[in-house]
């Protein structure tokens, strides 16, 4: 689209079939597409020259980089639904069963790799036999880590006072020991609700344990792009939106949102104004604040008090293959998940890792240069075949406020899609969807604007748009 500024635009006439959706992250595209399935003019803005948000592609030189490895799981049923819609499930399949490799570098040689994987048994016998052998705990610990999921079980993660108490006490008072946490809570905890289990609500922690690895035996089996993340978010869900008919305008930041006399609203970007009537706000909580109208939310402010989490990735491109499996996580090391991305990214000779660190906090603003100097002694103790290998880039990508922070008391916090402005709806993964933020989350909260928006139009919920509700 042309960057010269537009004549203002406006709709006249109320018709209930109008909408306008500010942000073109994962809740934005789903909100678009699901209004737009439903048979309303939609018209989406997005600042940025691009769609997906905080899941996305760029280029560094020949190479095709995703600013970070995203993942989800079997039971991540919204962002199934999402990937179905803009035909990509094929590019981003699920594994057959949940197998996990977890590497410990303080164990001797041929000692250090356990997995964690799952048998064709229902829950919770699907992971009795790995959580036996796993060998980085000790027999006492596998028990007690047995004894405290079945008490996780029993947890309903929609209980309000599981928000006030944080996860690592919770588990502390359950008999699990550092340990444990480190090994087995932290390992999949970190990656899933970008904390340690000390400063996460118990509430979120339940919701993420009991979904994933309680509820049924594939819940837990991981999926991940096999193609750049932008292939995805960004071109198939523009092509997504273009066959819907909904009109995409990119490089275009609102500014103001406002109600009319007339009960309908206007949408306020550079050389254009737009009338409309509804509106979902898909953008962060701090944007969102600034654009609400006065009197949207009993207490705006609340939306500033969500903190924020950040993740840092580091990127490694070896002259030649190092590491063998398609991922691996890490114990005795600061590296956390490793993955090899070099078919991904179009790489054609060597191998392109990358490391995904979440919580991280500490090493968030460190310089490349230290970084470098931190984890590439660190990957040639993880991967043998990374000693003898010649680094030919390094470079890290960083996204100081990935998520909302899932700290205890965050529940009360989070919004829901519906505002007390009439047709003004909310989405993010930052909203009240039950999820941390993941990409589930955020598909999640777009369905639900839209259908808070789809309820003040007065017009009705299609069925078919919310199948993934009933493969929950």
């Amino acid at each position: 689209m042309s960057e010269a500024p537009r004549p203002a635009r406006a709709h006249t006439g109320g018709t209930g079939r109008d909408a306008v959706v500010v942000g073109g992250g994962l809740a934005g595209v789903t909100a678009a597409l699901a209004l737009a399935d439903a048979g309303v003019r939609v018209t989406l803005l997005e600042g940025r020259p691009r769609l997906g948000g905080l899941a996305f592609s760029f280029r560094r030189g020949d190479l095709t980089v995703d600013n970070g490895q995203h993942v989800y799981l079997r039971c991540c049923t919204a962002y199934r639904w999402f990937l179905d819609r803009i035909e990509g499930t094929a590019l981003a399949p699920l594994q057959n069963r949940l197998d996990v490799p977890v590497v410990d570098v303080d164990k001797p040689a041929g000692r250090r790799l356990g997995r964690l994987r799952r048998d064709p048994l229902p829950v919770p016998l699907h992971l009795g036999r790995s959580l036996a052998a796993y060998p980085h705990l000790s027999l006492a610990e596998r028990a007690s880590v047995g004894r405290a999921a079945l008490a996780l079980k029993g947890l309903d993660p929609a209980d309000p006072a599981l928000d006030d108490q944080d996860f690592g006490s919770w588990l502390a008072r359950h008999g699990q020991s550092a340990r444990a946490i480190e090994a087995l809570w932290d390992l999949v905890g970190v990656a899933t609700l970008n904390a340690v289990a000390g400063d996460a609500s118990l509430g979120l922690a339940a919701m993420v344990f009991r979904t994933g690895l309680l509820s049924e035996p594939g819940a837990a089996d991981i999926g991940w792009a096999h193609v750049p993340l932008g292939d995805l978010h960004d071109r198939l869900a523009r092509k997504a939106l273009d066959s819907a008919g909904v009109r995409t305008e990119l490089r275009t930041r609102v500014t103001s949102v406002s109600r009319n006399a007339d009960g309908r609203w206007s949408v306020r970007a550079p050389g254009e104004t737009i009338d409309t009537d509804a509106v979902v706000l898909a953008v962060p909580q701090r944007e969102t604040h600034d654009l609400l109208p006065a009197g949207a939310l009993d207490d705006p402010g609340r939306l500033l008090r969500i903190g924020t989490a950040p993740i840092l990735n580091v990127h490694v491109v070896y002259d030649r293959p190092v590491l063998a499996r398609p991922f691996l996580t890490a114990l005795g090391t600061p590296v956390q998940w490793v993955f090899d991305r070099t078919a991904a990214s179009g790489l054609r000779e060597g191998q392109y890792l990358a490391l995904s660190q979440s919580a991280a906090h500490d090493d968030i603003d460190a310089p490349v240069a230290d970084l470098r100097e931190r984890y590439l002694p660190e990957l040639e103790r993880l991967i043998p075949g990374a000693r003898t290998a010649r680094v030919r880039d390094f470079f890290v990508t960083r996204e100081r406020t990935a998520t909302f922070a899932p700290t205890p008391g965050v529940g009360r916090l989070r919004p829901g899609a519906r505002t007390k402005a009439p047709g003004l709806c909310l989405a993010g993964a930052w909203t009240a969807t039950g999820w941390p933020a993941t990409m589930e989350s955020a598909v999640r909260s777009g369905v639900s604007a839209a259908d808070a928006a789809l309820s003040a139009l007065g017009r009705p919920r299609p069925r078919r748009l919310f199948q993934f509700e009933e493969a929950a």
